[in-house]
C-alpha cells in the first residue's frame, strides 16, 4: 500500500532522483530546488512504497494578473514517479492528497499545464472559458483549472504568472 504524506527534509535526494527518473533529465529536479530556496513552495507531499519515496507532487504560488488586478492561485507541478511504479495510481493518490490539503487549507482555486486527457479526471477544466491564459503560448486544451471552493472564479480572469524559477524549465 502507497503513503501519502508531507516531505521533510531527510527526503530531499529521494525527491530530486525521483523527478530526475521521471523526467529522465535534472530540470524538474532543479525546479524543485530552486522553489524550495525561493520559499515558494505551498504544499509538497512524498508516496512511499515500503519506506521508500516512489512519488513526489509538489504545489506553488502563481499570479494571475488583470488590467486592474491581480489575485493567487495554487500551481500544481511537477508531479513525478519513478518509472518502475508508474501506471499504477500513484499519481492519483498524489494529486487527490494534495488537493485534499489544499482545499482543507482554504486554497480556492488550482492551476496546472498538464496532459488533456489526464488531469480532467480530477475535475479540472480548460482555463480559456474562464478568460484564463498563461502567460506563454500553450495549446489551450493543456491549460487547465480547478476551483476548490466553487464559485472562486466569478468576476475573475487574467493572465497566470508562475514563480520566476519555472522559467526554462
Amino acid at each position: 500500500m502507497t503513503a501519502i504524506r508531507a516531505e521533510v527534509p531527510a527526503d530531499l535526494a529521494a525527491i530530486r532522483r525521483v523527478n530526475e527518473l521521471a523526467f529522465d533529465r535534472p530540470a524538474e529536479a532543479d525546479l524543485v530546488d530552486r522553489l524550495r530556496q525561493s520559499e515558494a513552495v505551498t504544499l509538497s507531499l512524498v508516496a512511499l512504497d515500503d519506506a521508500h519515496i516512489v512519488g513526489h507532487i509538489l504545489f506553488s504560488l502563481v499570479t494571475v494578473k488583470s488590467d486592474n488586478a491581480s489575485w493567487e492561485a495554487i500551481g500544481l507541478g511537477p508531479l513525478a514517479v519513478l518509472p518502475a511504479h508508474q501506471r499504477r495510481g500513484i499519481g492519483s493518490q498524489l494529486i487527490r492528497a494534495g488537493l485534499e490539503n489544499l482545499r482543507a487549507a482554504g486554497q480556492a482555486v488550482v492551476i496546472v499545464l498538464g496532459h488533456p486527457a489526464y488531469y480532467p479526471r480530477f475535475g479540472f477544466k480548460p482555463t480559456q472559458p474562464y478568460g484564463i491564459r498563461w502567460e506563454q503560448p500553450a495549446p489551450e486544451e493543456v491549460f487547465m483549472l480547478l476551483e476548490l471552493r466553487p464559485g472562486a472564479l466569478a468576476g475573475r480572469a487574467g493572465v497566470v504568472h508562475y514563480h520566476p524559477a519555472f522559467a526554462g524549465v
